[in-house]
């Protein structure tokens, strides 16, 4: 790895920090990380060139950039390393799963969880436009001990619209059903709720069908945008 790389990072940062606003970040996050007080505009304004100078370096150095990135303390590194990733995720391919899904598991909450989630989804979208599976490994993630990693088995297929395997998306929801973490119910939720969009008749008839097995949160996230009896 480029050893002027994260110096270059943190240069960059430098002076868009700000003490009062890490205060109001770190307490929205609920004191779990520390920030530097750098908004999202401000953040990938300052480091778009040196994110976008990566280009064509190819997977293995674009793990281990975003894999610095995760381990330094404050929370817009792991930002970063997701802006890093899904700036060049055409570089990736269906065998990163395993490393992406490590990552996810590093300092996980809710906002580094679905950035990846939205990495693994664009993979798995090719593979599928491609003809090849895009769903084994997601089906392994269904039954991870990790509650992150079953988040991102529900919410990987997040805009897919046409593209979506709707019976495997309320299979996923039903086996995910009897939890009672709010992070699984919400994601399980946020799933039928986007599909909805494309095909509201079919969520419609899932959550007549099998509605009473989901938990309250996730049904109503699931109809907000129907009209449901």
């Amino acid at each position: 790895m480029d050893g002027q790389f994260l110096p270059h990072i943190q240069a960059a940062l430098a002076d868009s920090a700000d003490a009062g606003r890490a205060a109001s970040m770190r307490a929205y996050m609920r004191g779990q990380f520390d920030f530097l007080g750098v908004p999202t505009p401000a953040r990938r304004a300052a480091t778009r060139a040196p994110l976008s100078a990566l280009k064509g370096a190819g997977a293995d150095a674009l793990l281990e950039h975003a894999c610095a990135l995760w381990q330094l303390p404050q929370r817009e590194y792991q930002y970063l390393a997701l802006d890093l990733l899904a700036m060049h995720w055409k570089e990736l391919d269906a065998s990163h799963l395993p490393a992406l899904l490590a990552l996810a598991q590093r300092r996980a909450w809710w906002d580094s969880v679905d950035g990846v989630a939205a990495i693994v989804g664009d993979l798995l979208r090719r593979e599928k436009t491609h003809g090849r599976d895009a769903h084994g490994s997601m089906d392994a993630a269904l039954g991870h001990a990790d509650l992150w990693v079953r988040r991102i088995a529900m919410t990987h297929q997040l805009g897919w619209r046409g593209d979506t395997d709707a019976a495997r998306l309320f299979a996923y929801a039903l086996a995910l059903a009897p939890e009672t973490e709010f992070f699984i119910q919400k994601a399980l939720g946020w799933g039928l709720r986007d599909y909805a969009w494309h095909d509201p008749a079919a969520v419609r008839g899932f959550l007549a069908a099998s509605g009473e097995r989901l938990a309250p949160l996730s049904r109503r996230e699931a109809g907000k945008h129907l009209s449901l009896p």
